[in-house]
């Protein structure tokens, strides 16, 4: 959900979100920070922190998304706030991202143009 609020006389419209989500849908994922997408993940905090506390405390913990690819599952649980589904969310997430990935390599393997414009003429020996 946004909030908006009228600027006087201009009619600019000043847009807040109260969830990361809000934010994704009206400006485009590109423009969340890590925590905030990984918040979305999260979904729901517990009372007293939100989902946003607890992605920035996973990122904290883990130091970055790469931090906490190769984790075990077993790591999250210790984050308060986190229990098997949100883990098991955000694993899948890491999933789906690591075939992404796997099925760009493949092609870059495969396609020497490719290979070109994507590496701006340098080949690989």
């Amino acid at each position: 959900m946004r909030k908006k609020a009228e600027h006087q006389n201009t009619g600019y419209e000043l847009q807040k979100w109260h969830h990361p989500g809000g934010k994704l849908r009206e400006v485009g994922a590109k423009s969340l920070s890590d925590a905030e997408l990984l918040s979305i993940l999260i979904s729901a905090g517990i009372k007293g922190k939100s989902a946003e506390k607890i992605a920035e405390e996973i990122l904290a913990k883990f130091g970055s998304f790469k931090g906490m690819s190769n984790q075990p599952l077993e790591k999250f649980l210790k984050i308060k706030g986190l229990g098997d589904v949100k883990i098991i969310r955000i694993a899948a997430a890491f999933e789906i991202a690591k075939r992404c990935v796997d099925l760009i390599v493949m092609d870059l393997k495969e396609d020497k143009e490719l290979r070109k414009e994507v590496l701006g003429g340098k080949e690989d020996e």
